[in-house]
C-alpha cells in the first residue's frame, strides 16, 4: 500500500454555481416582470450557492 498514489478529489464546487444560477434564471424568467427580474435571480441563485459551498458542504469536509 506505500506504493500506491493517493487518490485526488475532482472539485466538482462548479456544479452547485451552475445549477444555483440557472435555476434561479428560471425562476427570474417564470415571474415574468421584466429582464431585470431574471438577472436578479440568476445572481440570488449564484449567491445561495456560494453560500452552501462555502458555509454548509464546508463543514461535512471535516466529518
Amino acid at each position: 500500500m506505500k506504493h500506491h498514489p493517493k487518490a485526488e478529489k475532482e472539485n466538482l464546487n462548479y456544479i452547485y454555481y451552475l445549477v444555483g444560477i440557472l435555476s434561479g434564471l428560471f425562476t427570474g424568467a417564470i415571474i415574468n416582470v421584466s429582464f431585470v427580474w431574471i438577472l436578479v435571480g440568476g445572481i440570488l441563485g449564484f449567491l445561495t450557492a456560494a453560500f452552501f459551498v462555502n458555509v454548509l458542504a464546508k463543514s461535512s469536509e471535516e466529518a
